[in-house]
Protein backbone atom coordinates (compact mmCIF):
# COMPACT_ATOMS: atom_id res chain seq x y z
CA UNK A 1 0.00 0.00 0.00
CA UNK A 2 1.55 3.29 -1.11
CA UNK A 3 0.69 6.53 0.67
CA UNK A 4 1.51 10.05 -0.49
CA UNK A 5 4.15 12.07 1.37
CA UNK A 6 1.36 14.27 2.74
CA UNK A 7 -0.51 11.27 4.19
CA UNK A 8 2.70 10.06 5.83
CA UNK A 9 3.44 13.53 7.22
CA UNK A 10 -0.04 13.89 8.76
CA UNK A 11 0.15 10.33 10.13
CA UNK A 12 3.58 10.80 11.70
CA UNK A 13 2.98 14.42 12.81
CA UNK A 14 -0.78 14.80 13.29
CA UNK A 15 -2.03 18.33 13.88
CA UNK A 16 -4.73 19.41 16.36
CA UNK A 17 -4.86 16.17 18.34
CA UNK A 18 -6.69 16.43 21.64
CA UNK A 19 -9.93 17.25 23.39
CA UNK A 20 -11.66 20.59 23.86
CA UNK A 21 -13.13 20.18 27.36
CA UNK A 22 -15.80 22.86 26.93
CA UNK A 23 -16.44 22.13 23.24
CA UNK A 24 -19.37 23.84 21.56
CA UNK A 25 -19.95 20.74 19.44
CA UNK A 26 -18.79 17.11 19.47
CA UNK A 27 -19.15 14.64 16.62
CA UNK A 28 -18.24 10.97 16.76
CA UNK A 29 -18.35 8.46 13.92
CA UNK A 30 -17.10 4.95 13.51
CA UNK A 31 -16.82 2.21 10.96
CA UNK A 32 -17.71 -1.19 12.45
CA UNK A 33 -16.04 -3.01 9.55
CA UNK A 34 -12.53 -1.56 9.97
CA UNK A 35 -12.84 -0.45 13.60
CA UNK A 36 -11.86 3.18 12.99
CA UNK A 37 -13.38 5.73 15.42
CA UNK A 38 -13.10 9.50 15.10
CA UNK A 39 -14.27 12.19 17.50
CA UNK A 40 -14.12 15.87 16.55
CA UNK A 41 -14.44 18.75 19.03
CA UNK A 42 -15.15 22.30 17.87
CA UNK A 43 -15.15 25.80 19.38
CA UNK A 44 -17.25 28.33 17.50
CA UNK A 45 -16.96 32.12 17.61
CA UNK A 46 -18.97 34.45 15.35
CA UNK A 47 -20.13 31.46 13.25
CA UNK A 48 -16.51 30.44 12.52
CA UNK A 49 -14.51 27.44 13.72
CA UNK A 50 -12.12 29.02 16.18
CA UNK A 51 -10.62 25.69 17.30
CA UNK A 52 -10.85 22.10 16.04
CA UNK A 53 -9.40 19.08 17.84
CA UNK A 54 -9.77 15.37 17.27
CA UNK A 55 -9.13 11.96 18.75
CA UNK A 56 -8.84 9.01 16.38
CA UNK A 57 -8.53 5.31 16.99
CA UNK A 58 -7.58 3.69 13.72
CA UNK A 59 -5.08 3.12 10.98
CA UNK A 60 -2.51 5.58 9.66
CA UNK A 61 -4.90 6.76 6.94
CA UNK A 62 -7.61 7.51 9.54
CA UNK A 63 -5.16 9.56 11.61
CA UNK A 64 -3.92 11.46 8.54
CA UNK A 65 -7.52 12.14 7.45
CA UNK A 66 -8.47 13.50 10.89
CA UNK A 67 -5.40 15.74 10.91
CA UNK A 68 -6.01 17.20 7.45
CA UNK A 69 -9.75 17.68 8.09
CA UNK A 70 -8.94 19.65 11.25
CA UNK A 71 -6.58 21.89 9.24
CA UNK A 72 -9.05 22.31 6.38
CA UNK A 73 -11.82 23.35 8.81
CA UNK A 74 -9.90 25.71 11.09
CA UNK A 75 -11.05 29.32 10.68
CA UNK A 76 -13.82 28.47 8.22
CA UNK A 77 -17.45 29.46 8.68
CA UNK A 78 -19.77 26.62 9.68
CA UNK A 79 -21.34 26.58 6.21
CA UNK A 80 -17.90 26.46 4.55
CA UNK A 81 -16.83 23.59 6.83
CA UNK A 82 -20.00 21.66 5.97
CA UNK A 83 -18.81 21.74 2.34
CA UNK A 84 -15.70 19.70 3.19
CA UNK A 85 -16.41 16.42 1.44
CA UNK A 86 -14.84 12.98 1.29
CA UNK A 87 -13.43 13.68 -2.16
CA UNK A 88 -11.94 17.04 -1.09
CA UNK A 89 -10.24 15.36 1.87
CA UNK A 90 -8.74 12.59 -0.28
CA UNK A 91 -7.65 15.16 -2.88
CA UNK A 92 -6.02 17.37 -0.21
CA UNK A 93 -4.01 14.36 0.97
CA UNK A 94 -2.80 13.60 -2.55
CA UNK A 95 -5.04 10.56 -2.82
CA UNK A 96 -5.66 7.48 -0.74
CA UNK A 97 -5.53 3.80 -1.69
CA UNK A 98 -8.96 2.56 -2.77
CA UNK A 99 -9.37 0.38 0.32
CA UNK A 100 -8.72 3.42 2.56
CA UNK A 101 -11.10 5.92 0.92
CA UNK A 102 -13.73 5.18 3.58
CA UNK A 103 -11.46 6.98 6.06
CA UNK A 104 -12.03 10.26 4.21
CA UNK A 105 -15.78 9.76 4.69
CA UNK A 106 -15.31 9.32 8.41
CA UNK A 107 -13.27 12.51 8.81
CA UNK A 108 -15.75 14.74 6.97
CA UNK A 109 -18.70 13.02 8.68
CA UNK A 110 -17.22 13.48 12.17
CA UNK A 111 -16.65 17.20 11.51
CA UNK A 112 -20.19 17.57 10.13
CA UNK A 113 -21.61 15.75 13.17
CA UNK A 114 -19.79 18.18 15.50
CA UNK A 115 -21.24 21.15 13.59
CA UNK A 116 -24.72 19.59 13.68
CA UNK A 117 -24.30 19.03 17.43
CA UNK A 118 -23.39 22.71 17.88
CA UNK A 119 -26.37 23.84 15.79
CA UNK A 120 -28.73 21.56 17.68
CA UNK A 121 -27.50 22.88 21.06
CA UNK A 122 -27.74 26.47 19.83
CA UNK A 123 -31.27 25.89 18.52
CA UNK A 124 -32.35 24.25 21.79
CA UNK A 125 -30.91 27.16 23.79
CA UNK A 126 -32.77 29.68 21.64
CA UNK A 127 -36.00 27.66 21.68
CA UNK A 128 -36.03 27.43 17.85
CA UNK A 129 -35.70 23.70 17.42
CA UNK A 130 -33.41 22.18 14.80
CA UNK A 131 -35.66 23.21 11.89
CA UNK A 132 -35.43 26.88 12.87
CA UNK A 133 -31.67 26.71 13.23
CA UNK A 134 -31.21 24.99 9.89
CA UNK A 135 -33.61 27.22 7.95
CA UNK A 136 -31.78 28.96 5.17
CA UNK A 137 -28.54 27.03 5.80
CA UNK A 138 -26.94 25.03 3.03
CA UNK A 139 -26.39 21.41 3.83
CA UNK A 140 -25.54 18.26 1.94
CA UNK A 141 -26.98 14.77 1.65
CA UNK A 142 -24.83 12.42 3.77
CA UNK A 143 -25.17 9.72 1.10
CA UNK A 144 -24.49 11.45 -2.24
CA UNK A 145 -23.29 14.91 -1.07
CA UNK A 146 -26.01 16.56 -3.17
CA UNK A 147 -26.86 20.08 -1.98
CA UNK A 148 -29.95 20.42 0.19
CA UNK A 149 -31.58 23.72 1.04
CA UNK A 150 -32.57 24.12 4.71
CA UNK A 151 -34.22 21.17 6.39
CA UNK A 152 -35.08 18.53 3.83
CA UNK A 153 -37.01 15.32 4.11
CA UNK A 154 -35.92 13.99 0.73
CA UNK A 155 -32.83 14.14 -1.50
CA UNK A 156 -33.71 14.93 -5.12
CA UNK A 157 -30.35 13.63 -6.33
CA UNK A 158 -30.25 10.13 -4.80
CA UNK A 159 -33.98 9.75 -4.04
CA UNK A 160 -33.46 9.01 -0.33
CA UNK A 161 -36.08 9.93 2.26
CA UNK A 162 -34.62 11.25 5.53
CA UNK A 163 -35.34 11.21 9.21
CA UNK A 164 -33.47 13.05 11.96
CA UNK A 165 -30.94 11.09 14.02
CA UNK A 166 -31.94 11.43 17.70
CA UNK A 167 -28.25 11.26 18.71
CA UNK A 168 -26.62 13.97 16.58
CA UNK A 169 -29.51 15.67 14.77
CA UNK A 170 -28.03 14.71 11.39
CA UNK A 171 -29.91 13.27 8.43
CA UNK A 172 -30.29 9.51 8.18
CA UNK A 173 -32.06 7.41 5.58
CA UNK A 174 -35.53 6.40 6.79
CA UNK A 175 -35.31 2.86 8.10
CA UNK A 176 -31.50 2.84 8.27
CA UNK A 177 -29.85 0.86 11.04
CA UNK A 178 -27.06 3.40 11.67
CA UNK A 179 -26.69 7.16 11.31
CA UNK A 180 -24.18 8.05 8.56
CA UNK A 181 -23.05 11.13 10.51
CA UNK A 182 -22.38 9.80 14.00
CA UNK A 183 -22.53 6.02 13.51
CA UNK A 184 -25.11 5.56 16.28
CA UNK A 185 -27.59 2.74 15.98
CA UNK A 186 -31.07 3.99 15.17
CA UNK A 187 -34.02 2.56 17.04
CA UNK A 188 -36.53 0.66 14.95
CA UNK A 189 -40.09 -0.11 16.03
Amino acid sequence: MIYSDKVMDHFQNPRNVGVIKDADGVGQVGNPVCGDMMTFYIKVKDDKLEDVKFQTFGCGAAIAVSSIVSEMAMGKSLDEAMKITNSLVAEELGGLPKNKLHCSNLGADALHAAIQDFRKKKAAASGQGIEGAAAGKECYCPYCEGELEGTEEYCERCQIEFEECPHCGGLAKKGAEKCPSCGAELERA
